[in-house]
C-alpha cells in the first residue's frame, strides 16, 4: 500500500521538510503527501520533481493529494530545478538579492516606488554575477499583475536570472493569483540559496 504523509495544518516550510526526510530515508518508489494549502501544493510537487518523481495532483474540498511515483526521465539541467537541487557556478561570483518590501527605504512611498524601480533598472549592471532576486514579505508585490517594475522583472527572468516569490507571502497578501513573473519559493528553499550564493545583499 502507498506510504502517504499527512502535511495537513502545517506551516511552510514544514511540509517540504517532512517530504525531504521521507524521500531520504525511505527513497520510495511511489508515495503520497497531502496538503491543504496551495503554496505548500506547489512547493511540495516542485521538490519532488527534482527528486525525480512525477507527480499527480488531486484536490478536493480544498486539500490537496500529490501522488508521486519515481521517474528518472525527469532529470533536468540545473537552472530548470528549484533552489534546493541548484547547482552554483564556482567560475563567477553568485549574488542573491533578497528584497522585503515594494518600495526602496522608508520615509515616503512615492519616492520609495521610484528607488525600487530605479534599483531594478540598475541591477543588471552586475552581468553575470546577478544569480537570484527572492521576493518576501512586501516584496512579492513586485510580482504580480499590476506591478510598477513587471516589465523589469521579467527582462532580468530572460536573462536566466531566477525570480523567486514566497509563497505564503503571496497568501498572506491573498495576491497569489496575480502572480505574473517568477517561481513560487518557501524558507527552505531561501536558506539554502543563502548558504549557496556567494554574497548576499537585503533591499
Amino acid at each position: 500500500m502507498m506510504e502517504v504523509l499527512d502535511c495537513k495544518n502545517l506551516d511552510c516550510p514544514e511540509p517540504v521538510l517532512r517530504t525531504r526526510k521521507h524521500i531520504a530515508e525511505k527513497n520510495p518508489e511511489a508515495f503520497a503527501v497531502m496538503v491543504d494549502n496551495m503554496a505548500a501544493c506547489e512547493n511540495v510537487t516542485r521538490y519532488m520533481q527534482a527528486q525525480h518523481y512525477s507527480v499527480a495532483r488531486t484536490e478536493t474540498g480544498g486539500v490537496w493529494r500529490l501522488d508521486g511515483v519515481k521517474n528518472i526521465a525527469l532529470a533536468q539541467e540545473n537552472e530548470d530545478t528549484p533552489l534546493l537541487t541548484a547547482q552554483v557556478n564556482r567560475t563567477a561570483q553568485k549574488i542573491l538579492v533578497t528584497i522585503l518590501s515594494d518600495v526602496l527605504g522608508s520615509g515616503d512611498d512615492i519616492l520609495g516606488g521610484r528607488l525600487i524601480r530605479n534599483f531594478l533598472d540598475t541591477l543588471p549592471e552586475m552581468g553575470d554575477e546577478l544569480w537570484r532576486i527572492i521576493l518576501l514579505n512586501g516584496g512579492v508585490k513586485l510580482c504580480v499583475e499590476e506591478s510598477p517594475v513587471l516589465e523589469q522583472l521579467r527582462a532580468l527572468e530572460k536573462n536566466k536570472v531566477g525570480i523567486f516569490a514566497c509563497g505564503a507571502c503571496l497568501d498572506y497578501y491573498e495576491i497569489r493569483e496575480k502572480q505574473a513573473v517568477g517561481q513560487i519559493t518557501n524558507m527552505l528553499d531561501v536558506v539554502t540559496a543563502m548558504q549557496l550564493a556567494d554574497k548576499v545583499l537585503r533591499v
